[in-house]
């Protein structure tokens, strides 16, 4: 099959719209969000032992003596980033750049540019790059508000590394939860395609405003199958803000976890979450034992581990947080002192 590099042209305007419906073309809004847009190449070196040969054939691929010097080769890993400042701050996936020596980020000007990662949240899958340029096009910072299911929206990015590209569906869900890609944020779901390379790119609406970041797809076989997922803008702004401030992202802890099976796709008793898992923490000290049943946190119903896990991370370290919830069968309600969550590695 021939891949052919798309081109947009930025000056095509929207074509006309016959009253309650909607627009025929969507070169307005893919106008708009071009520039801000970029293609990341996260370059990293890999050192490549030497070959080890022994006379026996019975031991060969056991053991062996290295044969000649080791050798370096460069992997290149493909996706996409979104410019959020003109500053030079660009959002991207945190797998797109994770062990990367060399970051090159190029712009839809054809400017390349050489970024430093400024910090990056595994549990949100959200990296902040800073670009070591300027004149930079960026996405306002009114974004496109809250998402219905059905609304029409575009996933930019680089798919394959073949170029900018642009992808066309709709909301297919939102506040989505997938436990293998983060325990704590809720995703917009689309049937927008979402493949190999599109990872760190923008999600816009039709008026062409940021509404979230590409982050993954679905899929059995390595294809698209119509199941893309995109970080909510407002989520990774925030996550954004707190890594520039502070350095990474702050989250609520209180020492235990749940049962998984009591999850969105699954779930098998809709009245709390089962308490599964404890450590030597605000939970523990406050009572809460392995096979509570917990009801709600500040009067949030709990319905499954996903949303357990979402409620502790929301808390602020330091606060009281009221926990209910049952034990054999007898209700209790205790007062937790929320500490915070252990930061990774």
């Amino acid at each position: 099959m021939l891949w052919l590099k798309p081109s947009f042209n930025a000056q095509s305007p929207a074509s006309a719209q016959a009253p309650g419906s909607g627009p025929v073309s969507y070169a307005t809004a893919v106008a708009t969000a071009a520039p801000w847009v970029v293609n990341i190449y996260a370059n990293r070196t890999v050192i490549e032992q030497p070959i080890r040969i022994v006379q026996d054939p019975n031991f060969r691929r056991f053991f062996g003596t290295p044969v000649g010097p080791q050798r370096q080769r460069t992997e290149r890993n493909l996706g996409s980033g979104v410019i959020v400042d003109a500053a030079g701050i660009v959002l991207t996936n945190h797998h797109v750049i994770v062990g990367a020596d060399q970051i090159q980020v190029a712009m839809s000007d054809g400017r390349v540019a050489q970024a430093t990662v400024t910090g990056f949240d595994e549990d949100t899958d959200i990296a902040v790059l800073k670009l070591d340029s300027q004149n930079l096009s960026a996405a306002p910072s009114n974004d496109g508000g809250q998402l219905s299911v059905g609304d029409v929206v575009l996933a930019i990015g680089n798919p394959f590394g073949i170029g900018q590209t642009v992808t066309m569906g709709i909301v297919s869900a939102t506040r989505r939860s997938v436990s293998n890609l983060s325990s704590y944020e809720d995703f917009i779901q689309t049937d927008a395609a979402i493949n190999s390379g599109n990872s760190g790119g923008a999600l816009i609406n039709a008026r062409g405003q940021l509404v979230g970041i590409n982050t993954a797809m679905y899929s059995r076989n390595s294809g698209a199958q119509g199941i893309g997922f995109a970080i909510p803008i407002d989520v990774a702004r925030s996550v954004t803000k707190e890594i520039l401030q502070k350095g990474y992202v702050t989250r609520g802890w209180l020492g235990l976890d749940g049962d998984p099976e009591n999850s969105s796709s699954g779930g098998i008793d809709p009245l709390g979450v089962l308490v599964t898992s404890m450590q030597n923490g605000p939970g523990a000290r406050a009572g809460i034992r392995p096979g509570d049943r917990l009801l709600s946190i500040n009067s949030e119903v709990l319905v499954d581990r996903d949303q357990l896990r979402r409620a502790i991370a929301d808390l602020k370290p330091g606060m009281k947080a009221i926990v209910e919830g049952e034990r054999s069968g007898i209700p209790f309600r205790v007062e937790v002192t929320v500490d915070q969550r252990p930061r990774q590695g």
